[in-house]
């Protein structure tokens, strides 16, 4: 298929700068959800990608999902003129947010029982009287003795 220069340059930016691109499976889509690009432009571009192994294609509940795999970011890379310190954002890593040393994960507002009421239950008594170590069942159902 015939896909104008200006619209693959649209495709492949947005792919190289998330490192994922989705396209619902609808070829008589006017545009794509998020691109200014016809739909159909879309999913052949990103199938031609495909059969080169530069994106990884998922197909699940009709849409399609794309990853970028490594050879296709040095592809992508070479063709936008891009220099290498320029990464996908599924290439970067997540700022973990620190936490100070004395919070805990359950935090200010987290129910705690006091720890007073459970001293006199986990005090270690004998059994009650009547209380055999061979508890025995009568048999009901499947299984039970017979007599």
């Amino acid at each position: 298929m015939l896909i104008s220069k200006q619209n693959r340059r649209i495709i492949y930016e947005n792919l190289f700068k998330e490192g994922v691109l989705v396209a619902k499976k609808d070829f008589n889509a006017p545009k794509h959800e998020d691109l200014d690009v016809p739909n159909l432009e879309v999913i052949k571009a990103l199938q031609s990608l495909t059969s080169r192994g530069l994106v990884k294609m998922q197909f699940s509940w009709q849409w399609y999902y794309y990853v970028l795999t490594p050879e296709g970011v040095e592809y992508l890379r070479e063709w936008l003129h891009l220099p290498a310190e320029i990464v996908p954002a599924t290439y970067k890593k997540a700022a973990r947010p620190t936490r100070p040393a004395g919070i805990r994960s359950g935090g200010e507002g987290a129910y705690r029982p006091p720890r007073g009421d459970r001293d006199d239950y986990r005090k270690k008594e004998g059994a009650p009287e009547g209380f055999s170590q061979k508890t025995q069942y009568a048999g009901v159902g499947r299984g039970g003795p017979r007599e």
